[in-house]
């Protein structure tokens, strides 16, 4: 019998929920279904790509010591952050979505043009700083400006 949550949609996970008696009957069906922490994932896909940390944090143009803190889980990252890790990964649109769900940030939308452009960017292979530039081109918060974290 296939576990709750292995292979599920996201509409059958909440169908299930709605259609258990408890909530304490869906959490003992779906089991240890929790996202891995942020630092043990972003390590993983490192290792899983063959790639140094160093190297991903120069990549992604975020500050060393603050990116050596995230992948050892001292640090949190903001939404931009994981956008820069998105990009010092190498990630593509889908892998980036990821991200952001282990990072409990929100989504890339389509509809949000910053995020639009973002998508485009990773979709079709851009760097961190072809990205910045393009969203300096379309007048649209860099990537890690102060005043764009309204998570």
């Amino acid at each position: 019998m296939q576990r709750m949550n292995e292979k599920a949609t996201t509409q059958e996970l909440w169908g299930r929920l709605f259609n258990s008696r408890t909530v304490v009957e869906y959490l003992d069906k779906t089991g240890e279904n929790q996202l891995p922490q942020f630092s043990e994932y972003i390590r993983s896909l490192c290792f899983a790509k063959g790639e140094k940390e160093e190297t991903v944090i120069k990549r992604g143009n975020i500050e060393s010591s603050y990116g050596h803190r995230l992948f050892k889980g001292t640090r949190n990252p903001s939404r931009d952050t994981v956008l820069q890790l998105a990009f010092g990964l190498e990630l593509d649109s889908d892998g980036t979505q990821q991200l952001l769900k282990v990072a409990r940030a929100t989504a890339l939308h389509p509809r949000v043009k910053r995020d639009a452009v973002i998508a485009y960017c990773l979709y079709n292979h851009k760097s961190f700083l072809e990205a910045q530039e393009l969203l300096f081109e379309n007048k649209l918060p860099a990537i890690g400006e102060k005043n764009n974290e309204l998570q």
